[in-house]
């Protein structure tokens, strides 16, 4: 029986690579690569007005602030002179305040066919209902399996009568319209 030597020096080294470091929005003081710039804002010492870039820094470097690059798409680039860690923070929260005023509008969906029974009808109404008291869109479906698709002004006539006693909810916000075998309707939740 011949035994097999296992050597340890043949094992490939392990390289870490860094990951390259995160690119800021805005450019500051050194890195703004403009001879001159547009210096903005309300100082007590200084006028709103094109500047070369090292007077630039320099009125920045005096009152302890940085250079701020906002708009660099303009000719010459507008700058202010501020706290780059604040005003990042102050945007951070503006986006989150932004974010949190926009509201979400969930669409449910209730499907039947165009020979609905009323017993049944009434359930699809019930949950509409509940739907439409949360705040959340409808969209109600009439579905037209094999033949039935020549009851279309049926399955019309059941979406607007649908609408019509889910009124006190609901509103219209789309009439039937007809998209291949399904005959749909948007209902939107009525402002209160």
């Amino acid at each position: 029986m011949i035994k097999k030597k296992f050597s340890r020096g043949n094992k490939k080294k392990r390289t870490f690579r860094t990951l390259p470091q995160r690119k800021s929005e805005h450019r500051i003081n050194e890195n703004i690569d403009s001879k001159k710039v547009r210096l903005v804002g309300n100082y007590s010492s200084i006028e709103n007005g094109i500047y070369s870039i090292q007077e630039a820094i320099q009125f920045s470097k005096e009152k302890g602030l940085d250079l701020v690059e906002i708009n660099p798409k303009l000719h010459p680039p507008v700058c202010k002179i501020l706290d780059y860690k604040k005003f990042l923070y102050e945007q951070k929260k503006r986006k989150k305040q932004f974010k949190s005023k926009q509201i979400k509008v969930n669409t449910k969906e209730i499907r039947f066919g165009p020979q609905i029974g009323d017993h049944d009808g009434k359930v699809k109404i019930k949950s509409a209902e509940k739907f439409l008291m949360r705040g959340d869109k409808v969209k109600v479906f009439v579905f037209f399996k094999g033949r039935s698709i020549v009851y279309k002004n049926q399955g019309k006539i059941k979406l607007l009568k649908f609408a019509e006693q889910i009124g006190e909810y609901g509103k219209v916000e789309q009439m039937p319209v007809m998209e291949g075998k399904r005959m749909y309707m948007i209902l939107a939740p009525k402002k209160i």
